[in-house]
């Protein structure tokens, strides 16, 4: 009679369980990134879909400039300059601001996806980050090519021989993480809203475009809205890559006679230091703030099933 042979038991691999990380945290970012380009694209040629992502800006720029020629006349070359940089930048706060409350939408409301999401491998703010970074290398498509329309045709003064360029790669790096930390707050939001949830995001974006000087300056604006200003973080962003590409530029971005700034510090404008520091302590601020809110929003959104049930918006 043979002898039914034991059950070999399963080998324990501490490693299927272990934690995430940087490695896995990388490749759900990497994977992230990807998909959004491709749902952005929508899988089309990247030429025609590099195309049709350039024109909506080089269109609103071109807007811009002529409304200025013809109410300012002869005066507007000091704000020609002005006018450009702050609208080809804003491509980035667009696709990032707007771009991480969308992917929210998109996959809870439009594909039913985001349970799913939610429940794969890897934290579900950093897949976020992901088809964020996605978005804003689409708006950078957008942004150089509204500067390089603005200097080649519309006679923006251009010397790459005076850029300050440790400002700009300082000013560009702190910016961009303060439009992806705003855009994680902009999807904590969209994670608890429901009926119309899709314009909340062009609407947080179009506030911060009054308040940003991405068009006109900080002074024009009424002293409450200046002080507001003053506390966002894409103020100072626009300021530094203004003031590192046109340091001889008569147009300041934040101060001016009776200005907030003035009336709070005493100077006229805010020089090259201060400009970085108040980036730096704003986006760090700002970068917290997202953060938290990120933080309750998810942990809200799991206790009352908002990740997996869609709002009919």
């Amino acid at each position: 009679m043979s002898r039914l042979a034991a059950p070999v038991p399963a080998t324990f691999d501490p490693a299927d369980v272990r934690p995430p990380g940087a490695r896995d945290a990388w490749r759900t970012f990497a994977t992230a990134a990807r998909l959004g380009w491709l749902i952005e694209s929508n899988w089309t040629d990247p030429l025609l879909f590099g195309i049709y992502s350039v024109a909506r800006p080089v269109a609103s720029a071109l807007i811009l400039v002529v409304m200025l020629e013809v109410i300012a006349g002869g005066a507007a070359g000091a704000m020609r300059s002005f006018v450009v940089v702050g609208s080809a930048l804003w491509s980035f706060v667009m696709s990032g601001i707007a771009g991480l409350g969308w992917s929210v939408l998109d996959d809870r409301e439009r594909y039913r996806m985001l349970k799913y999401v939610y429940v794969s491998p890897g934290a579900f703010v950093v897949t976020l980050l992901g088809r964020g970074v996605a978005r804003v290398a689409i708006g950078g498509m957008g942004a150089l090519i509204t500067l390089v329309v603005g200097v080649v045709f519309l006679g923006v003064p251009f010397d790459p021989a005076r850029i300050d360029w440790p400002l700009l790669g300082l000013s560009m790096v702190l910016g961009l993480g303060a439009i992806l930390a705003i855009g994680v707050g902009m999807a904590a939001i969209v994670l608890q809203t429901r009926q119309e949830s899709w314009h909340y995001p062009e609407a947080v974006a179009g506030a911060l475009l009054l308040v940003s000087t991405a068009v006109f300056p900080l002074g024009v604006l009424p002293l409450p809205l200046q002080a507001i200003g003053l506390a966002v973080p894409l103020t100072w962003w626009l300021a530094g890559v203004r003031q590192a590409l046109f340091p001889a530029s008569t147009v300041p971005t934040v101060g001016g006679e009776g200005s907030a700034w003035q009336a709070i510090t005493g100077s006229l404008a805010p020089d090259t230091a201060t400009i970085a520091l108040l980036l730096l302590a704003t986006t760090v601020l700002v970068t917290l703030g997202a953060a938290a809110a990120f933080r309750v929003s998810e942990r809200r959104a799991k206790d009352r099933g908002l990740i997996d049930q869609l709002t009919g918006s």
